[in-house]
């Protein structure tokens, strides 16, 4: 098959999307596959670069960018808008045998919407997590504008899917409570992450230390995800305040990129808290230096009040990480039931509870729990399983 991946950016501070669509590509391609994917990024833009995939970025150079109106760059920039998406697909729609557009409420779904829809190319739409409750509840004036966007937009587009794919059955069922009408073809194709490199462990840990010099060789917690309010950093912080005076020998590193402006305010408050010293910013963590984070690391936590699936989790359990997590991290019940972890309410009372749990644990105890981490992964994360299920569900697409 050849298969164009539709996604608003190739951008990897922007999450797991983009990392979940590199990686089964190249599972697909193991299977004699091919994969485009078809970004609304400038094709100059300097992440491009490093991306080990191949990727048609279909937004106006940067140059033009920061000549045009104003109006355009903040569309660009707030919505990933990209003038020539549409004609675009238009004009090569029908060059692959399907079509997989990743997430929504971005102009690559409104691009899809008018670019694929009516056409003979048939196509799926993954949609990460967009449609959970969680995000009405959270920004009601938003979720209205939502819905007009959904009656113009997303709704066509989902119902004229072959198929509407979901990573687990919690975020199956979440999604009927979003917008109306909701008239979808659901399947649920899990995901995956990406087995770690286990070719120098050492030389991981030490491109992480070299990336946190302030914390030397002291013992840690983890937390690496983007620094955003769904992510529950806030209730991590409290909680290891507390935590931190039983242990004064263990660290917090809160690694991310800080894309909503949310650093500075979870700062005061380790300072408030009189824990900022305990606690490292050394921001988006790649390569060896993201994977030495998780081998070198006590424990792996994230509170989110809303996850869809979880790669940095997933990655953390690769790893044989146990994983202190969230019930709204919709992964819960597998880190549960292989107890690879614990988990708990997304609350002050439940970060709290969580850290006990840890330290509870002898350190026997957690390499068992670690143990069991990579086992879970094993059987519900890789990256193989989730390309087999979505490869299976392209094939039914397109008729294969």
């Amino acid at each position: 098959m050849k298969i164009l991946r539709i996604i608003a950016s190739a951008d990897p501070a922007e999450g797991g999307p983009i990392e979940g669509v590199v990686r089964i590509g190249v599972e697909l391609a193991r299977n004699g596959h091919k994969q485009d994917i078809l970004t609304m990024d400038p094709p100059d833009a300097p992440f491009l670069a490093d991306c080990p995939a191949e990727v048609i970025a279909i937004g106006r150079p940067r140059h033009e960018a920061e000549a045009g109106s104003a109006l355009v760059r903040a569309l660009e920039k707030r919505v990933r808008f990209s003038p020539h998406a549409i004609s675009w697909l238009k004009a090569h729609r029908d060059n692959y045998d399907v079509a997989i557009v990743e997430g929504l409420w971005n102009f690559s779904t409104m691009a899809a919407r008018w670019g694929l829809v009516g056409g003979d190319t048939p196509y799926l739409v993954f949609t990460h997590g967009m449609l959970d409750p969680w995000f009405k509840q959270t920004y009601p004036l938003k979720s209205m504008a939502k819905q007009m966007s959904w009656l113009l937009n997303e709704g066509p587009l989902l119902a004229n899917a072959s198929k509407v794919l979901f990573t687990t059955e919690e975020e199956r069922l979440l999604a009927r409570n979003a917008f109306w009408p909701y008239r979808v073809r659901e399947k649920v194709v899990g995901y995956g992450a990406a087995n770690p490199p286990s070719d120098d462990i050492d030389r991981q840990i030490l491109a992480f230390r070299r990336a946190v010099p302030e914390l030397g060789d002291r013992p840690y917690l983890l937390y690496l995800s983007r620094i955003h309010e769904k992510k529950g950093c806030d209730l991590l912080i409290e909680a290891f305040s507390e935590y931190a005076v039983r242990h004064p020998d263990v660290d917090l590193v809160i690694a991310g990129p800080d894309q909503a402006g949310l650093k500075a305010t979870l700062q005061a408050l380790a300072q408030k808290l009189g824990i900022a010293s305990r606690i490292h910013w050394p921001g988006m963590l790649m390569g060896d230096a993201k994977w030495g984070a998780y081998r070198a690391a006590l424990a792996f936590t994230l509170m989110s009040h809303q996850e869809n699936f979880g790669i940095v989790v997933a990655e953390a359990l690769a790893c044989g990480l146990p994983v202190l997590i969230s019930d709204k991290v919709n992964i819960w019940r597998e880190v549960a039931d292989k107890r690879a972890g614990f988990v708990a309410p997304d609350t002050l009372d439940g970060a709290r509870g969580l850290l006990q749990h840890l330290s509870d644990l002898t350190d026997e105890e957690r390499a068992d729990m670690g143990r069991r981490a990579r086992a879970c992964f094993e059987r519900h994360f890789g990256f193989s399983n989730a390309a087999l299920a979505l490869e299976t569900v392209a094939r039914q697409a397109c008729g294969q």
